[in-house]
């Protein structure tokens, strides 16, 4: 025994140690333990560890901000390293790519052309009835992607024919000639081939094809499916105007 621990360099406790684990359970007693102990009075409660994975995956809170949360309103003092290591731990320390944080100058991606005309971005808003009325109106907002102006006009009904009439009325105001419009693809923009004239643009001009058969041509473009930082201000300027409409009517 002793010649043996003196070979590998290991003490006499060691060397029974491992001895009784083998008579106790053969070869499976000499595989590696975890070193874990059995008891851990200063771990974290699973209660606080389940509100830290609450407010990670629900709403993207990093360790600095789940700790404040905790202590303002529950009173639950846990340190920012604490946290970061629980999320360590259940593999919660990184947030998908789209999540991650952005610096303020790449956020936010102006949606804008060059020169006034170039393309004019039209939309349609639902506006809530108010005073118990029943009647349902229509917002349409057409607006300029490079100087902002904006023509609004209130329809009945959201199809194909207020669609034709509201673009017919909406060029004419705008002080500059209109090279381009974009929709979304909705129901009172889609599938739309009634030719239709405009004061500022002579000719005929299909609304969905952009097809001319006069001198001047109006193409027509869908709006393309971005995230929110790059998104068109028309959605969000029609949901403006129509919550100043809805409460002034």
């Amino acid at each position: 025994m002793a010649a043996t621990c003196r070979y590998y360099g290991i003490s006499r406790p060691t060397f029974y140690k491992w001895l009784h684990r083998f008579e106790e359970l053969g070869e499976d007693g000499l595989r590696d333990r975890s070193s874990r102990p059995h008891r851990s009075p200063n771990a974290t409660q699973a209660e606080v560890v389940t509100k830290i994975v609450y407010l990670r995956r629900h709403y993207h809170f990093g360790p600095h901000k789940i700790s404040m949360y905790l202590r303002r309103y529950h009173d639950i003092e846990i340190s920012p390293s604490a946290i970061w290591r629980i999320l360590k731990r259940l593999d919660m320390n990184r947030l998908p790519s789209s999540m991650r944080h952005k610096r303020h100058s790449e956020r936010w991606k102006r949606y804008e052309k060059p020169l006034p005309g170039n393309r004019v971005q039209i939309d349609v808003r639902f506006i809530e009835p108010v005073g118990g009325s029943r009647k349902k109106h229509y917002q349409y907002t057409a607006i300029d992607d490079c100087t902002r102006l904006r023509v609004l006009r209130i329809y009945p009904r959201n199809n194909q024919a207020s669609a034709t009439d509201f673009v017919d009325h909406a060029l004419e105001p705008f002080p500059f000639q209109v090279e381009c419009i974009q929709t979304d693809n909705g129901a009172g923009r889609r599938g739309h081939h009634r030719p239709y004239r405009s004061p500022r643009l002579p000719g005929r001009r299909d609304l969905d094809h952009g097809r001319d058969p006069g001198s001047h041509r109006l193409c027509h473009n869908r709006s393309p499916e971005h995230p929110p930082s790059a998104r068109s201000p028309g959605p969000l300027s029609v949901s403006r105007c129509a919550a100043a409409s809805a409460t002034t009517r």
